[in-house]
């Protein structure tokens, strides 16, 4: 009789784990569009009355048009996420527009919250991710028009325009608001700046060259 209470008591308190660590993974309705004029503060944004939703809600227009190039770079990005395109939200999708001049690069980044996965559109890239600790293993390749790469969550990557005419990437991403943190603009253009000290110990230079790459950034 005892050993019978004790596997009921622990058929409960499984059943009891399992309830603690349930979750809804996918939307509770057809759609949630975005409406930024409200005031309420939540993980994503609050829904639109579906009475007021229409077609302009799920469609953005502007990807056919070239990105301006002309910065230090030589690269823009045309994002269509949920802030451009309210429909997205709580779909966990959006997707960018990559435009490169002549060697122009998407510098090294991460998007703390997706997954990206890009086609070259025209011209050729050079693509590369590093790996976490302790093995930040490099891994790169050159593609061609056509080719697909794909850049795991949270790993810093880039992409540079190895040809001498313009090139064009398409990537979706698996959030509806990514995020970006490009490395050299977070570590040398916090606001306030990050000790130089603490900079010149961590990439092990002087600290009159971590003064001249925050005056940059």
């Amino acid at each position: 009789m005892a050993k019978h209470i004790i596997l009921l008591m622990s058929l409960v308190a499984l059943s009891f784990g399992f309830l603690a660590s349930a979750f809804e993974p996918s939307p509770l309705q057809d759609f949630c569009v975005a409406d930024p004029a409200s005031s309420a503060r939540l993980n994503g944004h609050v829904c639109k009355n579906p009475a007021s939703v229409g077609a302009n809600d799920f469609s953005f227009s502007g990807l056919h048009l070239p990105g301006n190039t002309s910065n230090p770079n030589g690269s823009r990005v045309t994002p269509v996420s949920v802030a451009q395109l309210p429909g997205l939200n709580t779909l966990g999708i959006s997707m960018v527009r990559i435009d490169y001049a002549p060697w122009g690069i998407n510098p090294p980044h991460t998007h703390p919250r997706a997954t990206e996965i890009l086609t070259v559109i025209e011209g050729s890239l050079e693509v590369g991710f590093v790996t976490s600790n302790p093995d930040n293993k490099f891994i790169t390749k050159i593609l061609q028009k056509g080719d697909v790469f794909v850049f795991p969550m949270g790993l810093v990557h880039f992409q540079r325009n190895v040809g001498t005419k313009n090139a064009v990437a398409i990537a979706g991403l698996s959030s509806q608001n990514p995020g970006v943190i490009t490395i050299a603009n977070a570590v040398f253009g916090s606001k306030p700046d990050v000790n130089a000290d603490i900079l010149a110990k961590a990439f092990q230079v002087d600290k009159s060259v971590v003064d001249q790459l925050q005056t940059k950034f």
